[in-house]
């Protein structure tokens, strides 16, 4: 997935994967023949990596008392692996001009929004989302930390009130 994210699909070869896994290259051609299983395997591994991770997110969302705290404590433990973040992210930019790789990011674009809008509603959902999205591409260019404190408080004000 670093290869497809850095290089896009088109340029990504068995070559190139062997090389950033530390592999001889017969060893990507034996388990995946041709490339396009190879980078079917890889987006269908990341795809199902993003799926278990908002089930967790689901999960804990749902048995929190305090939703936008436990939103923040989420993004806070996202944010430990950039490396991780990076390649996602880079992920979802490539998936701007290559349709292979957008299954990937409508995975977390849709996934997201629908863990919260049973709890904040579609509308809010939405806009919590592009505040968290933000907020993790602003830590990732600037090298920061996140504010937990301002982030629950940003989420907070784009929730409804509870009725």
């Amino acid at each position: 997935m670093e290869v497809i994210a850095e290089a896009g699909v088109g340029r990504t070869t068995h070559r190139a994967v062997a090389a950033r896994a530390g592999l001889p290259l017969g060893a990507t051609t034996y388990y995946f023949p041709t490339l396009d299983d190879l980078i079917a395997a890889g987006l269908r591994h990341a795809t199902a990596q993003l799926t278990a991770d908002l089930d967790e997110w689901a999960q804990r969302l749902a048995a929190a008392p305090d939703m936008p705290a436990e939103l923040t404590e989420l993004t806070r433990e996202y944010l430990a692996d950039r490396q991780q973040v990076r390649i996602e992210y880079e992920l979802c930019v490539a998936a701007a001009r290559d349709a292979a790789l957008r299954p990937i990011a409508e995975t977390w674009m849709d996934g997201l929004p629908e863990i919260l809008a049973p709890t904040v509603g579609p509308d809010a959902a939405r806009d919590i989302c592009a505040l968290l999205d933000g907020i993790i591409l602003r830590a990732l260019v600037m090298e920061s930390e996140l504010d937990g404190p301002a982030l629950t408080a940003a989420i907070r004000r784009l929730s409804p009130p509870a009725s």
